[in-house]
């Protein structure tokens, strides 16, 4: 069975005219909080030189930040006192978002903003709607992390039913049902999940691991490719690949693995370490196809680098067995 990701997708919330995510990120300031995120447009791409406003709303405060989003629809700001606060994104000819949140101590908050011609900002009924859909996606993110996936289920389900479109509910339902090994029902969720977002990469990472766990190894590499192709096509010309794009390549190793095709298995799990070296599930996987290959000392070379980069990982204890046994020249 393909590894499944060890963190949560994050809620997107995508209303009419709000797109808002707060996540947890480690403490970037003891006595400070911090607001970052993106703009983009109604086609999902980014929105250079975008005005983001945030004005304090505590009582006798007047505080207020500007900043500017970048190439990328990037903007961050940093330094702020924890309070409630109102956020505006605005740029010429695009119109305007603007809704409310809480900076808190070493908790930074990501807002993502759509904007689009004739856009206005969010009424106070819109904003008390994604606060209720966060609410019950926190929830369901909270019970899977603790394995209780009825109940995260559950609360994907309710977030879904504020907000039909909520393509991340129903990749986030599939995950739980992968682990509950309900593969019919993580299927529909993940094909739901596409239907809403087409070129939802982690989504066809997901159909992949449970083709996989099915054996149905053909269905799998499918899944797989396409989750290359959409990531490939959102990185754009000349991009990275990015993580989606990564795990996609790793996936497509291990389905070849499984099928007995080690030569196709290596050339997959070297793709993903040209893009990133430091990706240790496939040192580690990479070391085994140089085995079935007769590669030992490779092999055992791959195994030494896992061990280095993740000395407590999944495989630490069959790397350092087969070090053992390995030569090393």
């Amino acid at each position: 069975m393909l590894p499944v990701s060890s963190g949560r997708r994050l809620l997107m919330l995508v209303l009419a005219v709000l797109v808002a995510a707060i996540i947890a990120s480690p403490a970037f300031a003891q006595t400070t909080g911090m607001v970052k995120g993106r703009v983009l447009d109604e086609k999902g791409q980014p929105i250079e030189g975008a005005k983001i406003t945030i004005e304090s709303k505590d009582p006798g405060v007047n505080r207020t930040f500007t900043v500017t989003s970048n190439k990328k629809g990037e903007f961050a700001q940093i330094g702020m006192p924890p309070g409630q606060y109102k956020v505006t994104a605005e740029k010429e000819k695009l119109g305007a978002q603007s809704f409310d949140l809480r900076v808190r101590l070493g908790d930074p908050t990501e807002v993502k903003f759509l904007l689009a011609p004739g856009m206005t900002v969010a009424s106070k009924e819109q904003q008390q709607k994604a606060a209720a859909v966060q609410a019950a996606f926190d929830a369901g993110v909270t019970a899977s992390r603790a394995n209780d996936y009825d109940t995260a289920i559950a609360k994907f389900q309710e977030a879904i039913g504020l907000l039909p479109n909520c393509f991340d509910c129903y990749y986030n339902i599939g995950q739980a049902n992968t682990q509950k090994k309900d593969y019919a029902k993580a299927e529909e969720a993940f094909k739901k999940a596409i239907e809403l977002k087409a070129d939802y990469a982690d989504a066809y990472n997901g159909l992949a691991t449970i083709y996989n766990a099915q054996k149905k190894f053909d269905e799998a590499a499918a899944a797989s490719q396409k989750a290359i192709e959409v990531g490939a096509a959102a990185a754009g010309p000349g991009g990275a690949a990015g993580g989606g794009n990564v795990n996609a390549l790793y996936n497509q190793g291990v389905i070849a693995w499984n099928a007995g095709k080690a030569e196709d298995a290596k050339l997959r799990f070297e793709e993903v370490l040209k893009a990133d070296p430091n990706h240790a599930a496939s040192h580690f996987q990479l070391g085994m196809c140089l085995v079935n290959l007769g590669k030992l000392p490779e092999a055992s070379a791959e195994f030494d680098t896992y061990l280095k980069l993740a000395p407590d990982g999944e495989f630490a204890a069959q790397a350092k067995a087969l070090i053992a046994q390995l030569p090393k020249k």
